[in-house]
């Protein structure tokens, strides 16, 4: 990415953009698409390779799975329940 950190800039990301990031919290790379928006919202551009891909720095990493885990505490119960069972 650029010198800007995401963390500094969180509040101006668009809702689509943030939604990906919970969604892949693990990614280094992100795609095209997600890294267009993310420039629009910045108004200045991101460092991309040849497919149009930003890759995000280990500090963007880490702050983006902390808000990932912020984010899915904060979801509500789908009513779904998982049950892992041994037959006999």
């Amino acid at each position: 990415m650029t010198e800007t950190r995401l963390r500094d800039q969180w509040h101006r990301l668009p809702a689509t953009v943030t939604d990906w990031l919970f969604d892949n919290p693990g990614c280094v790379i992100i795609p095209r698409t997600v890294s267009a928006e993310i420039s629009a919202a910045l108004d200045q551009p991101l460092t991309w390779d040849v497919h149009g891909e930003t890759s995000l720095s280990d500090e963007d990493v880490k702050f983006i799975r902390m808000k990932a885990h912020e984010h899915s505490s904060g979801k509500q119960d789908t009513g779904y329940t998982f049950f892992d069972s041994v037959q006999p």
